[in-house]
């Protein structure tokens, strides 16, 4: 079997230091404040969420009988606004409803685009485009500036209801995500009704500092026994995730043999602490590997494995693994810590990294150089080590080819 060829997928801007100060960029980050209100407080918020969603249901309901995917803002105000306004609701909470349905069929139309709901005639993207859709009771809602207005020092917000406004309605959060809300918080907060608690989520813009140029690069190998291992030897198991989520598993299976009501109930709440257990663990690896990235001035490097669970087939028992397997997170997670400190970022071609040989001179590629999971040997020049360090060490060296690629000079024009 012959080396592989490079390919490098994607180069993200921050890997041009010389161009990234051409315009500010701005890193999107999403603070989530909880809210505490009192007993009339609550009871104003629950009957104004289910009503919100109940009106964006019909709008939308509207919206698909008379113009299909294709509606728009100016449409859809003069068939819905006035009955929006008998209702109850407020000119601002009127337009954010309209607003809101049209957002939901522009979404739906792109995804029907990019194919995500199947090819043409298939029976997802038959089920999409035969029916309106429908807003759930508790779905979040955004709220602008007209509509809610913050309080930092008093750690208050005051919020529009179908009861009138709420003042002094007490949020919590810490101490950084306040001086984040107070530094950079501009525009639109979605209203969150999540386990009977309320919370609201700002989306906030944080310039990106300057991307510096790097020594070298730190190549990462993803995977599931090994959450990532690092081209340096840094190993972060996964075991740990994984026991938690088998047991996770033999207690869903308790639960859905019940069938009861309650039991559905907290099958959910456990499936939403199960994935914040997954990010909390995502959230600190990543940390750990920008912390140093950062230290030693190199940039980071990551497989891009998009596609990976169409292109990848595993045993019957290994599929439940492989689909809640969260690489793309951890990856996301990385790319905008990475740019948050100014760390250059880059994916590479992940095709044979496990496979392949890293001494220069050698970079034999064979499937058998990787006797199991966890060995590498290499047939030709007997080069042996830990497979994840080895892809990782691949990664790396690809990542540098990359960068002397993209630093390239421009052609003089003759």
């Amino acid at each position: 079997m012959g080396v592989c060829p490079l390919r490098v997928y994607r180069v993200r801007l921050a890997a041009w230091p010389q161009k990234a100060m051409i315009w500010s960029r701005l890193v999107k980050v999403v603070v989530q404040v909880k809210l505490t209100p009192d007993a009339v407080q609550a009871r104003a918020l629950e009957r104004t969420l289910p009503a919100i969603n109940e009106a964006a249901t019909w709008v939308s309901k509207v919206a698909f009988e008379r113009f299909g995917l294709r509606a728009s803002v100016r449409d859809l105000r003069k068939l819905s606004y006035g009955e929006l306004k008998a209702q109850g609701f407020g000119a601002q909470a009127a337009q954010h409803i309209i607003k809101r349905v049209v957002d939901a069929y522009t979404a739906l139309r792109a995804n029907i685009r990019a194919g995500n709901l199947g090819k043409e005639g298939s029976p997802r993207r038959r089920k999409a485009e035969s029916k309106p859709i429908v807003f759930r009771p508790n779905a979040a809602h955004t709220y602008d500036d007209r509509c809610l207005s913050w309080n930092y020092d008093a750690q208050t917000v005051s919020i529009w209801t179908l009861d009138g406004r709420i003042k002094d309605l007490r949020f919590a959060c810490s101490p950084g995500a306040l001086k984040q809300l107070i530094g950079h918080r501009k525009g639109e907060s979605d209203l969150v009704f999540r386990d009977g608690k309320w919370f609201l989520i700002a989306a906030i813009d944080v310039v990106e500092p300057q991307v510096f140029a790097p020594q070298d690069w730190i190549g990462v190998d993803r995977g599931i026994v090994n959450l990532a291992t690092t081209s340096d030897g840094d190993n972060h198991q996964g075991r740990r995730l994984s026991r938690y989520r088998r047991w996770q598993a033999r207690k869903r299976a308790e639960l859905q043999a019940k069938r009861t009501r309650s039991a559905k109930q907290l099958l959910k709440k456990r499936a939403r602490r199960e994935a914040r257990h997954a990010a909390h663990i995502n959230h600190k690896i990543a940390k750990t590997v920008v912390a140093v990235a950062q230290r030693t001035e190199r940039g980071i490097a990551i497989e891009d494995l998009g596609g990976i669970r169409e292109r990848v087939t595993v045993s019957r028992d290994q599929r439940a693994r492989l689909s809640t397997w969260p690489f793309y997170q951890f990856g996301e997670f990385i790319e905008y810590k990475a740019r948050r400190a100014g760390v250059p970022f880059i994916e590479v071609d992940p095709a044979y990294t496990s496979q392949k040989c890293p001494v220069p001179w050698c970079g034999h590629t064979e499937r058998a150089n990787r006797p199991d999971r966890d060995h590498f040997c290499c047939r030709r020049c007997g080069f042996a080590g830990l497979a994840d360090v080895v892809a990782g060490i691949n990664v790396r060296t690809r990542a540098r080819s990359a960068w002397v690629f993209v630093n390239m000079p421009d052609p003089t024009p003759t």
